[in-house]
């Protein structure tokens, strides 16, 4: 068999993101959920630990972004944290 016969292979758009959309959900609530808890303590702690948060889970979605399952979970995190911290800022 030749490499012009072999088919390429194909992303699979729906499946991944379902898969995206399910994990930007989880994770938007997990954060309001943590951080509506933190703000009760203390504004500055929910600050700090959103931050701390973020930049330890940032290397490994960079890494998870080039693997073909875990990229969709990536998208996932990668889009809910900003919409998180915008309702935990303006909501």
């Amino acid at each position: 068999m030749s490499a012009a016969s072999v088919p390429a292979p194909t992303t699979p758009w729906s499946t991944g993101l379902t898969l995206t959309a399910f994990v930007f959900a989880i994770t938007v609530v997990t954060f309001i959920a943590i951080g509506e808890v933190l703000v009760d303590i203390h504004p500055v702690v929910a600050v700090f630990v959103n931050v701390v948060a973020v930049a330890g889970a940032t290397p490994t979605l960079l890494v998870w972004r080039r693997r073909p399952v875990w990229r969709w979970v990536s998208m996932g995190i990668a889009a809910a944290v900003p919409v998180a911290w915008g309702v935990l800022l303006f909501g």
